[in-house]
């Protein structure tokens, strides 16, 4: 019911369009940016629900509990522990090791603020699983939820940013002013 309310909000209500092509592969990373505002998540769910897709994302594991575990988890959410000796990126990794399909959402900001410098975990867990990377702009400006065509990392980080965030110039987040690259 959720996902259907979403899907109403960002195509009907908010007017967006989807451009691009979802891929068929069955482990990715799918790398959206700009992430400025709670209404990306509302975004993001009306666009999975639309693909008809299994995308997932990563929630703390305290949010899960009696009340909130089976509407999380219908919405793709994978609980992530952060406490422990390993660290996010290998735990992350574990989730693609234990599930036949895991394509999960990262915002490489980190945060819905202003950040010009991306955390790379999302990079890391990339070289580690050998998946590819979904770069997906929410356009906010154009109305649009902009899939482009997966990118393979290269282990050249600089310049494999560089690319990345080359795709994104003149994107406008929710909160124009928190999107800038």
């Amino acid at each position: 019911m959720f996902s259907y309310l979403c899907r109403f909000m960002a195509f009907k209500v908010f007017k967006f369009k989807l451009v691009g092509n979802f891929p068929s592969n069955k482990k990715l990373i799918v790398l959206v940016f700009p992430h400025t505002s709670n209404w990306d998540f509302v975004i993001a769910i009306g666009a999975r629900s639309f693909l008809g897709e299994d995308i997932n994302f990563l929630i703390k594991k305290e949010f899960y509990n009696s009340w909130t575990t089976n509407f999380f988890n219908k919405l793709g959410g994978k609980p992530i522990d952060r406490v422990g000796k390993m660290n996010l990126v290998d735990r992350i990794s574990k989730l693609f090791d234990r599930n036949v399909t895991l394509r999960l959402a990262i915002a490489p900001e980190g945060t819905r603020k202003l950040n010009k410098q991306w955390k790379t975990g999302f990079y890391y867990i990339a070289l580690k699983t050998d998946c590819q990377i979904l770069p997906v702009a929410f356009d906010w400006k154009k109305r649009e939820v902009k899939l482009f065509n997966l990118f393979t990392p290269t282990g050249n980080q600089d310049k494999d940013l560089k690319f990345l965030k080359s795709l994104f110039v003149g994107v406008k987040g929710k909160i124009a002013e928190n999107s800038m690259l």
